[in-house]
């Protein structure tokens, strides 16, 4: 989250700096978009989030413990990095801080040490202020090997301010000299001649097909060679160093050509960049995949191939509407799969009260009334953001005067990119795994893994089939743990499509009455 200056981590424990007052956040909840700060004091508060995003001075207070390592390892500093002696000589130093701070060496009065507290670190007798200004002097007496030795030479009064705030490990890597962990210094023999050739080399590769590091090494030599004519062959990295030298500044690579080559066009266009979806509604996946099972004709009792054709929201999961077509599905049913997902699903025959509306928020009366019959467990909603891939069907001209009509954004997904439309594409695996492998007349996932005779096998018709797919979703999918689906703000919690939904609602009604106190 931006903030005054810098980005503000609103992550329990975090600290931040308002109107010059240090606070720390003690809990958030994104789901009701509120969260409490506490000063230390004993005063909490608790505050929208909205209010600190509009806040004139809202600060992250930052410290010596967040410095990181370079940028291509992306991991923090820890102390596994430190030899045992450099430890050691973080230790002392963070001893000296506790003792500025509290009087003791190990910043505790119950754990103190033959002769603490001294004098001039008495707490019983001594300021904080005095404490501090007595470990400075007591720093600047020090023989200077001595104080050079465990980095106490430049021991100010700021310093002591800064530390005094970090404890545990924090206050160890902070008293870690940075020169200890500091970056690497490259690569002597990549000069200013060899980066050319390299850069030239990865702009000429991107066009062409794959190519192994070799080859790449023999088109550095061939630029060397055209390009600086008078450059020591001798002098040229060697394959294995420009190995090392490519895997840090361009990655380690591994994708395919054409999929390099359309994220590349993706990036420069500006459009490659990763969509927060963080509402219910917001973006809606389509997609259709053949059914895994075969089906008897009603009318003949021939065994066909369906359809199966699923509208995914993408916030939770949930899957507000599917259609099966015999054959394959065509713009008009895309169309109506639409209609769908804005409509309450009736309650069928056979199904109990555990499956009927449970949202909170609206009551399952006031539903029924608007829509004319009892209403399933099943969300309905506009869709804002439409997902599809180029089949025809989702480019049809029918169905975007559709789309259009019903306020949608059309976002196609990104031609060889499947991840953009990762989540519905899971979806059609775990309803495979979870239903259809189950009935007979089941095809499997590849032609090798067939049985005998699926066409033989298959006992339902379509309706039956779709009577029996509206049951999985109702009781089972929406209900079923979602696991790495989680929400960024209850990693840890159980969460299915329903209380993900009802979740939402409840923030919708919590964000309701706030206005209704504010504006009467």
């Amino acid at each position: 989250m931006a903030g005054g200056r810098g980005l503000l981590n609103l992550a329990p424990g975090s600290r931040l700096r308002l109107n010059g007052v240090e606070w720390t956040v003690d809990a958030i909840e994104p789901q009701t978009g509120r969260f409490t700060l506490s000063d230390g004091e004993g005063r909490t508060e608790t505050h929208p989030i909205r209010w600190l995003i509009h806040h004139p001075d809202a600060r992250p207070v930052t410290s010596p413990a967040s410095v990181s390592r370079p940028a291509e390892t992306g991991q923090s500093r820890s102390l596994e990095d430190l030899t045992p002696d450099q430890l050691e000589r973080a230790r002392i130093r963070a001893e000296h801080v506790l003792e500025a701070a509290t009087g003791f060496r190990d910043g505790r009065a119950d754990r103190a040490r033959p002769g603490e507290p001294r004098p001039a670190y008495d707490p019983a007798t001594t300021t904080l202020g005095q404490r501090r200004e007595a470990k400075v002097a007591e720093c600047r007496a020090l023989p200077r090997h001595e104080a050079a030795r465990l980095g106490l030479q430049f021991m100010g009064y700021r310093t002591l301010e800064k530390l005094t705030a970090l404890s545990g490990e924090s206050l160890l890597l902070a008293c870690a000299d940075g020169r200890w962990t500091r970056r690497s210094g490259g690569h002597r023999s990549v000069t200013e001649e060899v980066r050319q050739a390299i850069f030239a080399v990865k702009r000429e590769c991107g066009d062409r097909s794959t190519m192994p590091m070799t080859a790449k090494h023999r088109l550095v030599h061939q630029f060397m060679a055209e390009t600086f004519k008078d450059f020591p062959t001798e002098k040229i990295p060697s394959r294995m160093t420009l190995t090392r030298v490519w895997a840090e500044w361009f990655g380690p690579g591994g994708a395919r050509a054409r999929y390099a080559r359309s994220a590349q066009a993706a990036a420069e266009a500006g459009v490659g960049r990763r969509m927060v979806v963080y509402r219910p509604g917001q973006v809606v996946a389509l997609d259709s995949t053949p059914l895994p099972v075969k089906l008897r004709d009603s009318v003949f009792a021939e065994p066909v191939s369906a359809t199966l054709t699923l509208a995914l929201d993408l916030y939770t999961h949930a899957a507000p509407a599917f259609r099966l077509t015999l054959a394959s599905d065509t713009a008009v049913d895309v169309a109506m799969l639409l209609r769908d997902v804005m409509l309450p699903l009736p309650m069928r025959e056979g199904w109990g009260e555990d499956m009927a509306w449970p949202y909170p928020g609206v009551p399952a009366e006031i539903v029924t009334e608007f829509a004319g019959h009892e209403v399933a467990a099943l969300p309905f909603f506009a869709p804002e953001t439409v997902t599809t891939d180029h089949g025809g069907p989702y480019k049809s001209h029918d169905l975007v005067e559709v789309e259009r009509v019903l306020g949608c954004n059309i976002l196609p997904a990104r031609t060889f990119r499947p991840s953009d439309k990762f989540a519905v594409e899971r979806a059609f695996l775990a309803f495979n795994t979870m239903l259809f492998q189950h009935l007979l007349g089941s095809t499997g996932s590849d032609v090798a893994d067939r049985g005998k005779d699926p066409e033989a096998d298959a006992v339902l018709t379509r309706e039956q089939m779709e009577h029996l797919v509206a049951t999985f979703i109702v009781r089972i999918w929406q209900n079923h743990k979602l696991g790495e689906y989680a929400p960024a703000w209850g990693p840890g919690e159980d969460h299915s499509p329903n209380s993900l939904f009802a979740a939402a609602m409840q923030q919708v009604s919590a964000y309701s009455r706030m206005c209704s106190v504010k504006y009467g």
